[in-house]
């Protein structure tokens, strides 16, 4: 499962509260206790399928996709030809809890964090997003752009998640207030405003990122050439998993397993959450997949219930896609949003 060394950086995280502003009152970093964000973000289910909402939305986003296909480290063990099933998950894996000191710490860990990020995301650009639609241009992501929608993809991909996922005990999930969607969204300019998203871009409320979502629909139009690479004209995602199958050993069936669980299995229900536009645009739903999939997430909410509540799977959630840092940030946020939520 690895050691939190798979996922600390500059030391041990201060979790929110942990340390005090100039005026002397507790630092509760971006968010903090009562707000939306942290309702949404610290319910069971995100705990267990944030990894997965993230990295289905965000390889919707084609500058991310050609990034991840040009310069991510599994880029490099794909033009070896090494890449490995755990090559595959310790990437995944590592998504989560890198995330967390920035939702879930103090001002100070989410600015180390954001800037490290940003530190070894400096590498990652090219002057080719598909390869089949020239007039997309280029890719760099530590632009304003990238930054952006790599935030806001975080952000409303933990939303739709709660809105679909998140039981409550025999309560099924439900879509927040519009009142409460447009704090949620506005509360996350926050994070947006950390990455270096343009002032002028970052929305405020749920219609507002709606509109931005419709402006930069051309980067999330799925595309049969976007995993193409531009270098040698092999196709990234047929090759991962030809790789992975090529040098499958039997050592790796616990990531599988862990894959399966976590990521493959749900990921139809996950994006059937996404708007209808997100799955007409970055999955090429039409609509008979569209039904399906509403279908599909349907059919998946006892198994859904069933993850978030079962002590051990989500223990396994944290443990595995969280670590030992992540954890207790997660426990030391519950406990002052629950104190928060029970003197309102």
């Amino acid at each position: 499962m690895g050691n939190a060394n798979r996922w600390r950086r500059f030391g041990v995280p201060v979790p929110a509260g942990g340390s005090k502003k100039e005026d002397g009152s507790p630092d509760y970093g971006l968010f903090g206790p009562g707000s939306i964000v942290w309702k949404v973000a610290l319910h069971p289910s995100n705990i267990v399928f944030q990894s997965v909402a993230q990295w289905g939305l965000q390889l919707m986003y084609k500058p991310v996709t050609a990034g991840v296909r040009d310069q991510d480290p599994l880029a490099r063990k794909v033009r070896q030809g090494k890449l490995t099933a755990f090559d595959y998950f310790e990437r995944l894996q590592r998504n989560s809890g890198i995330h967390a000191p920035m939702w879930f710490g103090d001002t100070a860990t989410a600015e180390g964090i954001w800037k490290h990020l940003y530190r070894i995301h400096s590498h990652v650009e090219g002057g080719v997003i598909d390869v089949g639609e020239p007039g997309l241009g280029g890719f760099s992501a530590t632009g304003s752009r990238e930054v952006m929608w790599a935030a806001l993809t975080e952000m409303v991909g933990m939303l739709w998640v709660y809105e679909h996922f998140a039981w409550h005990g025999d309560t099924p999930p439900s879509r927040l207030s519009d009142e409460e969607r447009d704090q949620y969204i506005s509360e996350s300019a926050a994070y947006l405003r950390l990455v270096g998203s343009p002032e002028d871009e970052i929305p405020h409320t749920m219609a507002e990122a709606d509109a931005l979502f419709d402006k930069y629909q051309d980067l999330f139009k799925k595309s049969e050439t976007a995993d193409i690479m531009p270098d040698t004209g092999q196709h990234f995602a047929q090759l991962m998993h030809e790789q992975i199958k090529n040098n499958w050993h039997p050592t790796q069936q616990k990531v599988i397993d862990l894959l399966n669980e976590f990521f493959n299995e749900p990921m139809p229900a996950v994006i059937a959450s996404y708007p209808e536009k997100i799955q007409l645009w970055g999955a090429g739903w039409g609509e008979a997949q569209r039904a399906e999939g509403v279908k599909k997430l349907a059919g998946s909410q006892k198994r859904i219930r069933q993850m978030q509540e079962s002590p051990e799977t989500f223990q396994r959630a944290l443990d595995v896609f969280w670590g030992p840092d992540g954890t207790e940030l997660i426990n030391v946020a519950r406990e002052l949003d629950e104190k928060v939520r029970v003197a309102l």
